[in-house]
């Protein structure tokens, strides 16, 4: 641990008291960390997160508080297996990352792990930054195993963070993921940007970033590439706010899938802005189970969006029963209202570019469309399939 510096100055009899203090530093390497890409360096990070999380600054806990607590992760390659850094800190913490951590192989992320499916697990922890770094989950040897149809470990979500409040996570790559890169669960008050998320675009489940279960979560200026929803969000989530998003490969920006569950918090006050779309199998898409719920999708704005080639531009579908399980032949109950597409512009490779399929139960209502521009191809204007739309629609005159 770095010392603290302090510089006091004192002018005469008058009690002016100035101070400059510098951030205490946990390195990893002094808890005997390797960035040699071979030894297992698990305890010595959870050592330093111990040290700082019950270390108070000396200036008092809180927002106020003038002298940080850091968590230092130098150039090199550390191996971690599962970690669980948990809280609550007496501090604010950053965790600065100039390194790269990769998964150990074989890893234990079953439930006798105490992660059940975690790497990276940050959890009732407040006011953290992790800045920087690449994260590797070594993930291409679970997915060729999952193909080939083999008994497999138990897979692994990169970097979660369940139960936290005012949390920044700036500038961070994420490569290989085994299932989820990035996963925000009962959070507030939390922010993503410049993140990079990498995977193969057949890479099974390897959601770039998911949303659930949270409030005043932002996204913004970040390329996420990835076999599965660059942008996933689950029940529970209100109030986020996504801004300049590359998304491509990908299944999309996708609301859901919701309703698998009869009782299930909805999804609320939604925006999506400035974003670019390429050759991505679905754009903006919303999708709920076919099955009796009392979930709700209100509020959604989709605004300035370009689509490059992509499968499905705009879809909303309230008829997903995959492997008939326990659906079908029944209607969801998910309530849709209030979805705004806004300047949507761009090329489809499917002829029907924009998908309505609402449930008969429950009809869409307050779909309305802005200028939205969808050609097929580049050379025709596409079709639109709209199906249970309620009276107060806004809908493109090819609607078939």
């Amino acid at each position: 641990m770095d010392k603290i510096t302090l510089s006091c100055t004192f002018f005469l009899s008058i009690v002016f008291f100035s101070c400059i203090t510098e951030a205490v530093t946990y390195n990893v390497i002094d808890f005997g960390a390797k960035p040699d890409g071979e030894t297992d360096a698990t305890y010595a990070f959870l050592k330093a997160w111990a040290s700082a999380c019950n270390s108070g600054s000396g200036s008092g806990s809180g927002s106020d508080s003038n002298l940080g607590l850091t968590i230092y992760i130098p150039k090199g390659t550390y191996m971690i297996n599962a970690a669980k850094f948990r809280g609550p800190c007496k501090d604010q913490i950053d965790v600065r990352i100039d390194g790269t951590l990769v998964a150990e192989p074989p890893v234990d992320y079953s439930d006798d792990a105490g992660n059940s499916g975690y790497w990276i697990l940050f959890i009732n922890v407040d006011r953290l930054r992790v800045i920087g770094g690449t994260l590797d989950g070594k993930g291409t040897n679970f997915w060729e195993c999952k193909s080939s149809g083999q008994n497999c470990p138990t897979r692994a979500r990169s970097i979660t963070f369940n139960w936290a409040n005012d949390i920044v996570i700036d500038g961070l790559t994420s490569i290989n993921s085994q299932l989820m890169h990035l996963v925000i669960n009962s959070c507030s008050n939390v922010k993503v940007q410049n993140v990079k998320i990498i995977a193969p675009a057949l890479s099974p489940n390897t959601d770039g970033i998911h949303v659930q279960s949270s409030t005043r979560v932002t996204i913004t200026e970040s390329n996420i590439q990835t076999g599965d929803d660059c942008i996933s969000i689950g029940p529970g989530t209100t109030n986020l706010w996504m801004d300049s998003i590359h998304c491509g490969p990908g299944h999309g920006v996708s609301i859901g899938s919701l309703g698998r569950n009869f009782n299930e918090a909805g999804v609320e006050n939604v925006t999506l802005r400035n974003s670019v779309f390429n050759g991505s199998d679905n754009g903006l898409r919303i999708k709920t189970w076919a099955r009796p719920s009392n979930g709700f999708v209100r509020n959604i704005h989709y605004q300035n969006i370009t689509m490059n080639n992509v499968g499905n531009p705009i879809i909303i579908d309230q008829n997903y029963c995959p492997n008939n399980q326990s659906c079908p032949a029944q209607s969801s109950g998910i309530e849709i209202e209030k979805v705004w597409y806004e300047n949507i512009q761009g090329t489809s490779t499917t002829e029907v570019a924009m998908i309505f399929d609402c449930s008969p139960s429950n009809p869409c209502r307050g779909i309305k469309l802005q200028d939205v521009k969808l050609t097929y191809m580049n050379r025709t204007k596409a079709l639109s399939v709209c199906n249970n739309i309620g009276d107060d629609a806004i809908l493109p005159d090819t609607c078939l």
